[in-house]
């Protein structure tokens, strides 16, 4: 059967090393360095990707053109992988060393912007990253599968493109507000999204004045871009993978490139293997981390995709007529 899980022959028994065991964890001095939080540099991190967010829409109606909307429009796409993926650092408590910053910030400056109940993320990233694809894998229905046909990631992506998935997972913030348990933190992520609307609608100071900016070019692209951007990225993350104590069997390595990390995975999200050997390492360490694993010859070229297209390539390499199929391992990359 066609799979996306490397087989035995390309998992190379070559550790441990001086610096890095059996499983890929560093050694306790090297690994206590990478661990550490820089809260400055990330409070300025923050504000960049406010700045870009929120700049390409101010861009867009200082220029007033037809062409303008539209380029904000793409680029709000990802506008909310900087707000997630910030936010998932936040989930994590690896953006602040002070918990109660860590967790304002990740809530109201980057969550709910993003329409995410950090809360209910957190714990539900917990479970993915204590057992990735196993029982309690709460993205199990993502993830397994693969490949698949490219007909069915094209009707996939489609979904995402037009607005059904993002309506799918609007629906349950809408549910929320009707019951007591959940009413006050869907509340406030209402409010949030209530106070960019009115900042984008309103007149004077650093509003435009232009009343269809938020459902445009906030809530739209949040509707259908963004949710290509997600699928496509979570994809290239564990698409396919399976259960196992080695996480290069749940996680697939990419070779990072300036265009998908501009687009679809900054702040270094795209060195995914050494996120899940090491959930502690915040993201500014995670590049460095990755080399301590290729030095170790943990990671090697046989288990790594040359570019994100090379990976959904072989995530929709299942042929149409069922009964083709080629050796475990050996999907093409």
């Amino acid at each position: 059967m066609l799979t996306m899980v490397p087989g035995p022959d390309r998992l190379p028994d070559s550790l441990p090393t001086d610096r890095v065991s059996a499983s890929g964890k560093l050694r306790p001095d090297i690994r206590e360095g990478l661990r550490r939080v820089d809260g400055r540099r990330n409070a300025l991190t923050v504000a960049g990707a406010w700045a870009q967010t929120f700049g390409v829409i101010a861009v867009a109606a200082w220029v007033d053109r037809w062409w303008a909307f539209v380029l904000a429009f793409v680029l709000m796409g990802r506008g909310f992988a900087l707000l997630n993926i910030l936010g998932h650092e936040a989930a994590h408590r690896l953006l602040f060393g002070r918990r109660s910053v860590n967790d304002r910030v990740g809530k109201w400056a980057l969550a709910y912007p993003g329409l995410v109940p950090i809360d209910i993320y957190r714990r539900s990233h917990m479970a993915h990253h204590r057992d990735e694809m196993g029982p309690e894998e709460p993205d199990l229905g993502l993830y397994r599968g693969y490949p698949v046909t490219s007909a069915s990631l094209r009707r996939k992506l489609t979904r995402d493109l037009v607005g059904i998935s993002g309506w799918k997972n609007l629906k349950p913030l809408l549910k929320a507000l009707t019951k007591p348990g959940s009413r006050r933190p869907a509340g406030e992520i209402v409010a949030t999204q209530a106070v960019i609307a009115a900042v984008l609608t309103a007149g004077g100071g650093l509003a435009f004045g232009v009343w269809w900016l938020y459902p445009v070019l906030w809530l739209a692209p949040w509707m259908t871009l963004w949710r290509v951007n997600n699928r496509l990225r979570a994809l290239a993350e564990h698409g396919g993978m399976i259960r196992s104590s080695d996480r290069r069997q749940t996680t697939h390595v990419v070779r990072q490139r300036p265009l998908a990390r501009f687009f679809m995975v900054p702040y270094h999200t795209g060195w995914h293997l050494a996120h899940h050997v090491d959930a502690g390492v915040p993201w500014r360490n995670l590049p460095a981390f990755h080399d301590e694993l290729v030095a170790a010859g943990w990671i090697t070229p046989a288990i790594e995709y040359r570019s994100y297209l090379a990976l959904w390539r072989a995530l929709s390499s299942r042929p149409a007529e069922q009964g083709l199929a080629t050796a475990p391992g050996a999907a093409a990359r």
